[in-house]
């Protein structure tokens, strides 16, 4: 008995489903519930229906969970999907997450809870990307093109939503702008943007402009700005499109000099209350002696703070030119013992030789790829520490590590968007012997 598109069916959910949805069955038929909380009784509005498998939204709350709380006013707008469950209940859904993922692609069962860092609610992005129609910037509404008010969910400081709105309003008319990025320190006291500009603007006659830009910076209250012509790839930059982290505010007080530089296009982590926490926890998984490889680097996060608390041999891979650029500068300060390489991860791999004392890895919400993950077993590092965005992705890569003789020694997770699906893991893989393996 399947169900169709438009039906409206009672359902009991069952558990969390990675992305955001709910698990419930009709007569064997899984449907994935958006609105729902586990263990609750939903009416539900069938969105697509295939042979096994459903779509459905909340429409009533017939049994209501206790951990039910108003949902935001848009709860489909960017980083509000779980508004409608309590914090303490989000950390604990996302912790059945990471279990499933274990027990269902990595073969590898998970008995208690893993332990998720907690975040304030409010204000806790310093990196975002809006698009942007005509004058105004916002998120997407899920599932569409349509723009939402991004201020709404609260993620960021007022201050930085107030910059968007200038840029939006000062520079997207002019310059065709299709996007923006804005970066923030986590003392909230520097900000940069980065533009993405139309193909088409050289057929309107629309060309880049310092005076706009510069106009831009000031009544923004901007570093700087950069802006990049998707067609021909030429970038304009006005002022320092960079944010300057101190390394005392990324570690906690634990490196007490240095800074760490970001452009607004550079990728970063995102949470200003939980980076120093995550930060430390990886520099704690890494071995005093030997060698530290950190792959997929970005801006040199992980490799510049190993560097600084006395790391004496670290190596850093980025192959994003803009990631590469910063991580080449921010390394700079620290040689000889941290080298900087702006290549693929699969094309350093293939040229190294030698082994590892730990390898750090920090991939894209795709994981490792075969190529980079066979290469890195092939080096046989002792540890391998493993940062992911995907508890997916990285179970599947985490079976193929196990495979590969590694043992899950330590497994935990940090909060870093709190009210949506997503959630940061950290995974310590180590030879049997080399470490006690246990799952924090």
């Amino acid at each position: 008995m399947s169900l169709s598109e438009g039906q409206v069916v009672e359902l009991t959910i069952e558990k969390p489903a990675s992305g955001g949805r709910m698990i419930a069955r009709h007569y064997g038929q899984i449907v994935l519930v958006r609105g729902a909380i586990p263990g609750e009784r939903v009416r539900a509005l069938v969105e697509k229906a295939e042979k096994r498998l459903a779509y459905a939204v909340t429409k009533d709350v017939v049994e209501a969970s206790p951990d039910r709380r108003p949902a935001a006013a848009d709860p489909l707008c960017g980083g509000a999907l779980y508004s409608h469950v309590s914090y303490t209940r989000q950390l604990g859904i996302k912790s059945d997450v990471i279990r499933d993922a274990f027990g269902r692609i990595g073969r590898y069962p998970i008995e208690h809870a893993i332990d998720v860092a907690p975040s304030p609610e409010q204000a806790y992005r310093m990196r975002a990307r809006f698009h942007v129609h005509g004058a105004r910037a916002g998120f997407y509404r899920e599932g569409t093109h349509q723009l939402c008010d991004a201020a709404a969910t609260g993620q960021l400081r007022p201050e930085a939503m107030q910059a968007v709105t200038r840029v939006a309003e000062g520079a997207a008319p002019d310059l065709a702008v299709v996007s923006l990025a804005i970066a923030e320190n986590i003392a909230g006291d520097q900000r940069a943007v980065h533009l993405e500009l139309a193909p088409d603007r050289g057929q309107t006659g629309v060309k880049p402009g310092a005076d706009v830009l510069h106009q831009v910076v000031a009544d923004a209250n901007l570093r700087g700005i950069s802006a990049r012509d998707s067609s021909t790839g030429e970038l304009l930059m006005v002022g320092e499109p960079i944010v300057l982290e101190p390394l005392a505010a990324l570690t906690g007080g634990r490196v007490a000099d240095g800074v760490l530089q970001r452009h607004a296009e550079s990728f970063f982590q995102g949470n200003r209350f939980l980076l120093p926490q995550l930060v430390n926890a990886v520099a704690d998984l890494v071995p005093d002696g030997g060698e530290v490889v950190d792959l997929y680097a970005g801006v040199g996060l992980f490799s510049v703070v190993l560097a600084a608390i006395g790391r004496l041999e670290v190596t850093a891979v980025e192959g994003d030119h803009t990631s590469g650029a910063d991580l080449r500068e921010n390394a700079r300060r620290h040689e000889p013992r941290l080298k900087a390489h702006v290549k693929s991860v699969e094309g350093f791999l293939a040229d190294r030789s030698g082994t590892a004392a730990a390898i750090v890895v920090d991939p894209p919400r795709t994981g490792m790829s075969a190529d980079a993950l066979g290469a890195l077993v092939k080096l046989s590092p002792e540890r391998i520490v493993y940062v992911s965005c995907d508890p997916p992705t990285l179970a599947r890569d985490a079976r193929r590590l196990m495979d590969a003789g590694y043992g899950l020694a330590s497994l935990r997770a940090f909060d870093f968007f709190p009210n949506t699906p997503h959630v940061e893991s950290l995974a310590l893989f180590a030879r049997p012997g080399r470490v006690d393996e246990r799952t924090e």
